[in-house]
Order: structure tokens, then sequence, then C-alpha cells
């Protein structure tokens, strides 16, 4: 029995004149993600991508793959038999009759893009239910709300036949690749790798950014993010972390700015060291893990102190999310239970206890100018450490 994958993709149809070129980057990423895993053969026609896996016992870890790759809507696995009736009911017999057990409700369902076989869609339909009703005994036909669909394509090259209900979901979105660069200011919480994610999903290419404070976070810490963005590489491929130095600017700031200024000004230097690495990086934009109103230093007045420092856009995919919202969506990436390890990052550990939440910009500027602000900058992007993460196989 051949078995074949068809990989069935959605926003990238509507790409017109540029759909050629999403396909050429939807194809590579699918090569490159399998590159290590299984030896395929992948083809594209009609809408569809063909991937051929050599092996049939690493069909279950390629789905897997496969899965985790934006711009894929759904993964079918499906037998492949020759354009001819007889050999479509006997393989749609073989292939489904695991899931056409007596008292289940059925129907077929056939498309024809080949246009020259001797029988339409709804005459296939018909002649194959027909069989699969007779060779089934006690499956029930019931065309407007069926348990089991068996689905079958005839195109150019071969007929495939598959159950519908057995079609794996995949992300959606749009290729890595297709929507440029952006920055992603990772820290070791629940948001920020969501807000990651949630970028990608539409085809952009992800930077990160992590701000140390050693001795005050430790290496766990670190390790902890280095793991957060491994997993982000799941769906991106590849993520390039780069590690700040923050010590000397927390301490300055604890030691010379008014307490309830300390997280402003704290992400005031964040966002203008990641914005000097993101335009290192040709980055187009900066990615946070903000929602509104979460927290002191993410109501509307503070996000305007934080946003004056930076001249390219910050991209806020949570703004409108709540927690639990958030919590949800961190589950469904895997990455929730790494985020919660209890390893604290640099914005925990100089955390002051009356943080302002309706900060005005002109005092915020005053309270930074005891500041030697250039040096600082200057010292952490020297002490800059870059670390390519892939995803753990």
């Amino acid at each position: 029995m051949k078995e074949i994958l068809l990989i069935k993709y959605g926003e990238i149809i509507l790409k017109g004149g540029n759909r050629g070129k999403f396909e050429k980057i939807l194809i590579q990423n699918i090569a490159n993600s399998l590159k290590n895993v299984a030896e395929v053969r992948i083809t594209i026609a009609q809408a569809t991508i063909y991937i051929e896996v050599k092996e049939a016992d690493k069909l279950d870890i390629v789905c897997e793959r496969l899965q985790k790759i934006f711009g894929i809507v759904t993964i079918v696995r499906a037998r492949v038999c020759e354009k001819n009736l007889e050999a479509i009911e006997k393989a749609a017999y073989e292939y489904c009759r695991n899931d056409l057990q007596p008292g289940r409700k059925f129907k077929v369902e056939a498309k024809r893009s080949d246009k020259t076989f001797p029988l339409n869609s709804v005459q296939l339909g018909i002649e194959v239910g027909g069989y699969l009703h007779d060779a089934c005994p006690g499956l029930l036909v019931d065309v407007h709300n069926p348990e089991i669909t068996v689905q079958i394509e005839v195109r150019d090259d071969s007929a495939y036949v598959y159950c519908r209900e057995n079609r794996i979901h995949g992300q959606g979105g749009m290729p890595i690749g297709t929507g440029g660069r952006a920055t992603l200011l990772l820290s070791g919480g629940i948001d920020s790798p969501v807000a990651g994610h949630m970028i990608a999903k539409r085809g952009i290419e992800i930077n990160a950014v992590n701000f140390f404070s050693f001795p005050y976070t430790s290496e766990r810490a670190k390790e902890k993010v280095i793991e957060l963005a491994s997993i982000l590489a799941r769906y991106t491929s590849k993520v390039n972390l780069y590690i700040v130095p923050f010590t000397e600017i927390q301490l300055a700031i604890r030691d010379n700015c008014p307490e309830e200024h300390m997280t402003l000004i704290m992400r005031r230097f964040m966002m203008k060291l990641s914005e000097k690495i993101a335009l290192r990086t040709k980055s187009k934009a900066l990615i946070t893990g903000e929602s509104a109103g979460q927290v002191a230093s993410q109501t509307l007045a503070a996000l305007n102190v934080t946003n004056s420092v930076v001249n390219m856009p910050v991209l806020r995919p949570l703004i409108g999310m709540d927690k639990t919202e958030i919590i949800e969506r961190s589950q469904k990436i895997e990455a929730f239970e790494t985020s919660i390890l209890p390893y604290e990052d640099c914005c925990t550990v100089f955390t002051p206890r009356h943080p302002t939440t309706q900060p005005k910009l002109a005092i915020v500027e005053k309270s930074e100018s005891r500041l030697d602000t250039d040096r600082l900058i200057k010292n952490a992007m020297e002490g800059v450490e870059k670390i390519e993460v892939y995803p753990k196989l």
C-alpha cells in the first residue's frame, strides 16, 4: 500500500501573480524542517504539495514536524491508486475500513480535477459509496451528518483516497521568510514566547533579545530563555538569540532614579538596546509581549513613555488579550511548562514597591537624565552574546 502526504495551504492561494514565490518558500521551509528527519520527495501541483516519505515508519514524525510549519493548513495521509473505478473502490475499502464500522454513518465525497476521467464527481461518489455500503455490513448512509467522510481526489497523475476526519490541522498563516524580519524582546515569562509565535505566524522571521543581570539572575534563568527560544525555533527553524548584559544599567537606575520610575526607565533602555540590535540584524520592527493594563508598565500612558525612545514600529500582538487567553496559547505551543519554571528574569529582580501607572513623559525623561545613557548603552552593546538556537530533535 503506497501512502503519501497531501499538504494543503490557505492564504497563499490568494497571492495572485506572487503565489509561486510563496509556494517556493513554503516548500523550502518543509525541506529544511525534514532534512535531518527523513528522506522525502516533495512536488507541487494543483494547489497541493505532495510529500513521499521513503521510509514508512517515519510518517508519524514527518507529520509531527509538518504541524509546526507556518503556511500549512492541513496534512492528509492518503492512499495512492490508479485512476480507474475498480482501483479507487478497492483503495477506499482497504484504507478506510477501520473507520467504516457497523452502525457508523458515512458518505463519500469526490473531487475530479482531471476532467478526462469518465465519471463526474457526483457519479464517482455514488459508485464508491454503493461499493463501500455493500462491502461493510451495518454501515449507514448519511450525506448530511456523516461521522466518516471518505474523500476521493482524482488528479492529473493519480487518484487519492482518505478519511476527511483523519486530517491533521497545521499552523496556518504564512511561510516564514515571506514577511521580513522582526526582533522579539524575549523574557523568561509566559507572554513574550506567545507574542513571538503569533508574529512568526504571519511569515515574519524572528530574532530574540534577552536581558541578563548576572549575578542577580542565574545561569538557570539564561538556560530557560534558551529553551524558550528553542521552542520558538520548532516553528521558525532557527532563532538568533542576543543576550544583553543588563546589570550595570539596572544598578545605575536603582542608585540614581526615583523608585517609582525604575521599571519604566529599565523598559526604555531595553527598547533602545533592542532597536540597536534590530537595526544591526536588518529587522523592521520590535515585538513585545505586552497586554494593555496587565501590569503598571503596560498602561497606555506607560506604553507611550517606552515607545518614545524608538523610531521603528513596535508590534504587540497580545495587547487586547487577557492572561487566561495568553496561557491557553502558551500551552498550545508547548511553552507554558518552561515559562513557569521558577528562575527569575531581570524584570522581576529590580521591582519597585509602588510603580507609577500614569507617568508623564517629561518627568520620566528628567529622572533618566541623571544617567550616563550613552556610556551605559555602549557598554551593554559591547557585551552582547549571540547564540544560534535550533529546535531540539
